[in-house]
């Protein structure tokens, strides 16, 4: 591209979280926005998403946990504000914990700057059985559903939708199969971030990891609880999730795990009492993991393969790309 020329015309390939993010700060920006978006989000679509900064059975804390998790809590402030609703709930979230031993783990991986306390049992939000030893709270976390703030964040990018697949694309334009044409040329910037289904498509090696959720017809607590799974609010009820297979090479179309069911509900039962709470369906979705970001030796930019912290560092990365797409074609 000539020298100083801006970038104007940018496309985005798929519409989950990492792309939807990438539209709505690109167009803020003053870029003009494609997206190409064949509406599979495998894992962006789940009803009912946690804001977590403290992952896993361990209690790590990502690098940028905090910062990204107050971006995805502003932009919710912004796109309310702007008369997109998405069910949300910045209630805080509980981290049972069962003994002394994991107790310590967590306690090694909290940052200074991490607003949490440790809770006795008369100081609980929310009752939990006996057999957890300890509980974290976390007053910034709670819940979003991830398919509404997916759309709300396309919507008000203002970029213009294409639906389709793709399988190929360069650094200027990208190749449909099926849609509205079978290629789209001449943009200054090709951005992907196809989940693990576009991956998928595009025939792209790379670990994927299926998950199921159960939703409920209520919530089984008021805030959301985690470790080993989680129950949370949604818009609808509630939630219980999820389960995570055995990582695998290349997408597959979900299947119903049903061992890991049991296993599941199992889980939910340890966290609450789930008498009267009833199960209305099911969603299962894959995630894509292994972080791509940034601008490859092709040409081409990418964010993907966010894994389990889409919600959390998803919209905070796809800031910084936008600002670097842009900046690359002054």
């Amino acid at each position: 591209m000539p020298a100083g020329r801006a970038v104007t015309r940018t496309l985005v390939i798929g519409g989950g979280i990492a792309g939807a993010s990438v539209a709505y700060f690109l167009s803020r920006l003053g870029a003009q926005v494609t997206v190409i978006d064949a509406g599979l989000h495998a894992a962006s679509s789940v009803p009912s998403a946690l804001i977590n900064p403290v992952r896993g059975q361990s209690g790590g804390v990502d690098a940028r946990a905090l910062e990204g998790m107050r971006l995805t809590w502003e932009l919710l402030r912004e796109l309310e504000a702007a008369g997109f609703g998405v069910p949300h709930g910045q209630t805080g979230m509980l981290r049972p914990v069962p003994d002394d031993k994991a107790r310590a783990r967590f306690e090694r991986n909290l940052p200074p700057k991490l607003l949490h306390r440790w809770l006795s049992r008369d100081a609980l939000p929310v009752p939990l059985p006996p057999a957890w030893a300890h509980a974290l709270w976390l007053p910034e976390g709670g819940w979003v559903d991830g398919a509404a703030f997916t759309r709300a964040l396309l919507e008000a990018s203002g970029a213009a939708v294409i639906r389709g697949q793709v399988p190929s694309w360069t650094a200027h334009s990208a190749t449909l199969r099926g849609g509205d044409g079978p290629t789209l040329a001449s943009f200054h910037a090709v951005i992907h971030c196809g989940g693990s289904i576009g991956s998928g498509w595009a025939g792209e090696n790379r670990t994927q990891r299926m998950g199921t959720l159960l939703t409920l017809d209520r919530a089984a607590a008021d805030v959301p609880l985690s470790f080993g799974a989680y129950l949370a609010p949604s818009a609808q009820g509630g939630v219980l999730g999820a389960t995570y297979e055995t990582p695998a090479q290349g997408w597959r179309a979900p299947a119903l795990p049903l061992a890991s069911l049991g296993w599941l509900l199992g889980k939910g039962e340890a966290l609450a009492d789930l008498s009267g709470v009833s199960v209305t369906g099911r969603w299962t979705g894959s995630r894509l993991s292994g972080l791509k970001t940034g601008r490859g030796e092709d040409g081409v930019w990418h964010l993907s393969g966010l894994s389990s912290k889409g919600f959390l560092l998803g919209p905070l990365l796809a800031r910084e790309l936008a600002a670097q797409v842009v900046q690359a074609g002054r």
